[in-house]
């Protein structure tokens, strides 16, 4: 069995998208949706609301940039939480619209995208997708949980890896 980039946008990135709409309901069961959505896990590190954004954009980029389109423009107003919310949905329907054959070739793609003022990033698909996107994605995924956590929230592995719920299986009883 090959592995597509089509599998990985589709069985890997909307599935955490799902998760990080998750976490954050579960964020405004115990704490103020207005004030949560400013809360840093570090004083020089974004809030979660950049932190969701990012999640967002990486995935909605990755779409554009496998299919040789240009992503939009990085947009990080202030947020409310239900605007977090419509932009993850939004995101997961992006990535719902890809088709398989759109992304036919996209691991031999060129992408090549400015990084700061100094630095040009030049990859094939698959390497930004593996080495750039993913990366970035979970880092901001997990930032997002980390702000939660450190806040009180009742998170655990499992929340995070909700997606990962179609494997479990239950144990057979021990036999003796």
């Amino acid at each position: 069995m090959s592995v597509t980039i089509h599998d990985f946008t589709q069985g890997t990135l909307v599935p955490l998208l799902h998760t990080l709409s998750s976490l954050l309901a579960r964020g405004a069961e115990k704490l103020d949706p207005a004030t949560m959505v400013g809360l840093r896990l570090a004083p020089d590190m974004h809030p979660l609301t950049r932190q969701v954004q990012f999640v967002c954009f990486q995935a909605v980029d990755a779409a554009a940039r496998l299919t040789g389109r240009l992503p939009p423009e990085v947009d990080t107003p202030e947020e409310t939480l239900a605007q977090l919310q419509r932009r993850i949905a939004a995101a997961i329907a992006t990535l719902r619209e890809l088709s398989a054959e759109a992304l036919v070739g996209a691991e031999d793609r060129p992408v090549r995208r400015q990084i700061g003022e100094q630095f040009d990033l030049e990859m094939t698909g698959l390497q930004y997708l593996r080495d750039f996107t993913l990366p970035n994605f979970y880092f901001h995924l997990v930032t997002t949980y980390a702000i939660l956590r450190n806040h009180g929230v009742d998170l655990g592995k499992a929340d995070y890896m909700a997606h990962i719920a179609y494997a479990l299986r239950p144990r057979a009883a021990a036999t003796v």
